[in-house]
């Protein structure tokens, strides 16, 4: 496979897994200028977020029986905050550091952070609303992303108007109760 800068995220990690050292070459340019960048945000060594990015990939390359159940760039964010924290622990200046970083998530810095967080939440509701059962599906989706009115959906379905408002009712439910405590880990999580 000669052209790997088409390949996604998850088919480079699965050719990673399998010891091919281009896909790893690749992630490698993908994420590690913009990992060094977030490191630096959270250490206030240079040395040290390098030491600490290098620390990830090493990881990545030497455990091809790793299990990521995220997005790989979510993945790697988060192995790099964890990274940082083990590393306050073995300089012994937590207490500094990690009032800089409680300032630095205070301050809303945390823009790339969020983006992943944001795309990874986009695509569980994403993936829930595509398990609904395909009427309920196909009624939430021409009221969210086409923007039709219950009215306009039960013409164009030829359903009661009681019938689309049911159906919308059990989808909001469904994703409701599916995604609450999807958001209530996230809070435990992220938020602290």
């Amino acid at each position: 496979m000669s052209n790997y800068n088409s390949l996604t995220d998850n088919e480079l990690l699965i050719l990673i897994q399998a010891g091919d050292r281009r896909a790893f070459e690749e992630i490698y340019e993908r994420f590690n200028g913009l990992l060094y960048i977030y490191a630096c945000k959270l250490v206030s060594e240079r040395e040290d977020a390098k030491d600490i990015v290098q620390e990830i990939f090493v990881y990545l390359w030497s455990n091809p029986d790793i299990k990521i159940k995220s997005q790989l760039s979510a993945y790697l964010y988060t192995a790099v905050r964890y990274k940082v924290f083990d590393w306050l622990d073995k300089n012994k200046s937590k207490s500094n550091y990690l009032l800089s970083l409680k300032n630095f998530a205070e301050l809303g810095d945390c823009i790339t952070d969020d983006y992943i967080r944001e795309k990874e939440f986009a695509s569980i509701i994403e993936k829930e609303i595509s398990l609904l059962p395909p009427k309920m599906r196909q009624i939430f989706e021409m009221s969210r992303q086409q923007h039709l009115s219950q009215k306009e959906i039960a013409e164009i379905l030829h359903l009661s108007d009681k019938t689309v408002k049911k159906q919308m009712s059990n989808a909001l439910k469904v994703l409701r109760l599916k995604l609450t405590s999807f958001i209530s880990i996230a809070i435990i999580l992220f938020v602290r």
